[in-house]
C-alpha cells in the first residue's frame, strides 16, 4: 500500500470569537491559491489515488476538495473521525491495516502533530514526530507488506512550495 499524507492549507488564525468551534476555521483566501498549486503538482507526482480522506474540519475538508480538482479519475472523498485535530496516530494506522490492499494508494488529508505522529509511528513503531508537515505539504509513505508500526519506508516529503514547483 502506498499512503500519501497531506497536511491542510494556510488556515485563518485561531480567533474563538469568529470560530468558536475551531474546526470551522476555513483556510485563507491565500491559502486556497497556495494550497491550490501545491496539490496541483501534489496530483502530478501522485497520479490515479483509490481512495482520499479527510478531516472533518473546514480547512482539511477544503483543502481535500481542492485535491480532488486535480486528480484524474478521483475518488469520493470520505470523511474520516480519525483525522480530526487532536486524534491519536494509531487509530488512524489501525484504520488503514483494516482498508489496505496491495497496491492501493490512499490519500490522507489532516492536522498537525498527528501527521508527523502517523508518520513516525509508521516508520519507527513509535508516534513521535520524525517529520512535520508544513502546511498544505505532503509525504509519501511505502508499506511492502502489512500496514502495521515500523513496516512503512518514508520515500518522499515535500513543502507545498516544493509540490508547488512540481506543478509548473
Amino acid at each position: 500500500m502506498e499512503l500519501y499524507i497531506v497536511r491542510h492549507g494556510p488556515a485563518a488564525e485561531r480567533n474563538p470569537q469568529r470560530w468558536a468551534d475551531d474546526d470551522r476555521r476555513p483556510l485563507t483566501p491565500e491559502g486556497v491559491r497556495e494550497t491550490r498549486k501545491a496539490v496541483r503538482g501534489f496530483a502530478r507526482l501522485v497520479g490515479k489515488v483509490d481512495r482520499l480522506f479527510s478531516s472533518p474540519a473546514v480547512r482539511a475538508h477544503r483543502t481535500a476538495e481542492l485535491l480532488l480538482e486535480e486528480l484524474k479519475d478521483a475518488p469520493e472523498l470520505e470523511l474520516m473521525d480519525l483525522l480530526a485535530p487532536g486524534s491519536p496516530a494509531v487509530g488512524i494506522l489501525g484504520e488503514m491495516h483494516q482498508i489496505a490492499r496491495p497496491r492501493s494508494r490512499v490519500v490522507l488529508v489532516g492536522h498537525e502533530p498527528t501527521l508527523g505522529e502517523l508518520i513516525g509511528l509508521a516508520v519507527t513503531g513509535e508516534a513521535v514526530s520524525i517529520a512535520r508537515l508544513a502546511k498544505a505539504g505532503a509525504a509519501a509513505l511505502e508499506f511492502p507488506r502489512a500496514v502495521l508500526p515500523s513496516a512503512a519506508r518514508l520515500t518522499w516529503l515535500m513543502s507545498r512550495k516544493q509540490l508547488g514547483r512540481a506543478a509548473d
